[in-house]
């Protein structure tokens, strides 16, 4: 599957779609079931508050995953992004109840590079905290 997107049509500038991801406290245990990380500071509150965090936080490869949907989302192909690198700058917070947490994700070309290449910048937002700093994304597109 190729890119969905052409590089003639994107300008610096270009707004991506947003996306706001929902995350519950059976989602991370889902997560930690898949990804192997068993950690309790993802499913235990007590543990969590104990070693100082405000509660259940997600886990930060989770909230990665989550953010770089808004690019796969938007280009059409996973395999079209070719880096993707972030910093974890806030915990996204879990609380237990039935809304659980929401992490919304921004987009926008900040650059055109050589062979058809794009970086595109994110925010990743929880709680009204920016939860992921330099998250950059570039993206091979057709």
């Amino acid at each position: 599957m190729a890119a969905q997107i052409k590089y003639a049509d994107v300008e610096v500038g270009t707004e991506l779609p947003a996306g706001s991801f929902p995350v519950t406290r059976a989602t991370l245990v889902r997560y930690a079931g898949a990804s192997g990380d068993f950690n309790p500071i993802h499913w235990n509150e007590k543990f969590a508050t104990e070693v100082g965090l405000p509660d259940v936080i997600a886990h930060g490869m989770f909230t990665m995953a989550e953010a770089i949907r808004v690019v796969t989302d938007w280009v059409g192909d996973p395999g079209a992004v070719v880096e993707y690198g972030v910093r974890f700058t806030k915990p996204v917070v879990v609380p237990n109840d039935d809304r659980g947490a929401l992490i919304e994700v921004t987009g926008k070309v900040a650059a055109k590079l050589d062979d058809n290449r794009v970086r595109v910048d994110l925010t990743a937002m929880s709680a009204g905290q920016k939860v992921l700093g330099m998250s950059r994304a570039v993206v091979a597109l057709s």
